[in-house]
């Protein structure tokens, strides 16, 4: 355990720029979902290792030691580094958590309030007396799709179709899982906020390839999402929509614009031997992060049963 229990802590500094260069190859739709589990999957490798520092800690306090019967002091960590590793480690899981419980109540809450403000329809769509322009896909049971009368007003009727299926998309594939998912898994390592945004992109860019698929009119979705967007950044600032959702006019709007005119919408992951070796190293990455997981574990175990006279060396 004194050497595999550090590995989950160090991976994602370089698991992190490997899936991003491996998302910037792929298809939007596989990008996201290569981004959400990494982000999750060394997210939770990480957190696990500090769980185990913190325990391998405790249990040389005298207090934890009698609660799991032991009669030798526990050897998984050099005395001098047990202690202090351990309590850096506790509070790092404990400001984690709290970052963590802070973030899904916030998110509940703005999904509550914006939910409030909705009329009492039950149809799909639902308009709000909003001049401001607008539009965002807001999940729940059921989900709605929100656009204000001044987003109405900006687009003309085909244009409104394309932005109603951009945000469609994002109901039916449950995009906002994935970026909860990312934002919960940056509480847990700081590399992983810089998954964030190229996963909010692919997301953006899946449910732009389904509202150009959607109308059967590439141009005509480039020139709704373009539209809308001028539309919403011209406008005067309004009440801020929750954070948790996702809308057409968010992120790098010329670049999904540039991409939906492009005659080759979905590229395929380039055969070179680059491509392959990152795709080699993030899972490398991700298996030798989940291996050392579970070796200091197993390590650990082994260590509390010798500490408690339950096995021999």
């Amino acid at each position: 355990m004194i050497f595999s229990v550090w590995i989950p802590l160090l991976v994602p500094f370089l698991a992190v720029p490997a899936a991003r260069r491996l998302a910037e190859a792929l298809p939007p739709r596989p990008a996201a979902w290569l981004l959400a589990a990494a982000a999750t999957g060394l997210a939770a490798c990480s957190t696990a290792a500090l769980g185990l520092i913190a325990l391998a800690g405790a249990l040389r306090l005298p207090f934890f030691a009698s609660l799991e019967n032991l009669t030798a002091p526990l050897d998984a960590l050099p005395a001098w580094l047990a202690i202090p590793a351990a309590a850096v480690a506790a509070g790092l899981v404990a400001v984690s958590g709290v970052a963590l419980v802070r973030t899904v109540r916030r998110h509940l809450a703005e999904l509550r309030a914006a939910r409030g403000r909705l009329g009492p329809g039950a149809g799909e769509l639902a308009v709000l007396r909003d001049p401001r322009p607008d539009a965002y896909a807001l999940p729940g049971r059921p989900g709605r799709i929100v656009v204000t009368t001044g987003m109405l007003r900006a687009l003309e009727p085909a244009e409104r179709e394309a932005l109603f299926a951009h945000e469609r998309a994002h109901l039916a594939g449950r995009h906002h899982l994935f970026l909860a998912a990312a934002e919960l898994a940056a509480h847990c390592h700081p590399s992983l906020r810089s998954l964030r945004a190229p996963l909010a992109f692919a997301l953006e860019r899946t449910a732009d390839e389904y509202a150009a698929g959607a109308v059967e009119d590439r141009r005509l979705a480039a020139r709704a999402i373009g539209r809308a967007a001028l539309a919403s950044r011209a406008a005067a600032p309004g009440p801020a929509r929750p954070r948790a959702v996702l809308a057409a006019t968010a992120g790098p709007v010329p670049r999904r614009v540039a991409a939906l005119l492009d005659r080759c919408p979905a590229p395929r992951l380039p055969r070179s031997h680059g491509a392959r070796l990152i795709a080699a190293v993030l899972l490398g990455c991700l298996c030798v992060s989940a291996a050392s997981a579970i070796e200091a574990a197993a390590d650990l175990h082994g260590g509390i049963e010798i500490a408690q006279g339950e096995a021999t060396r």
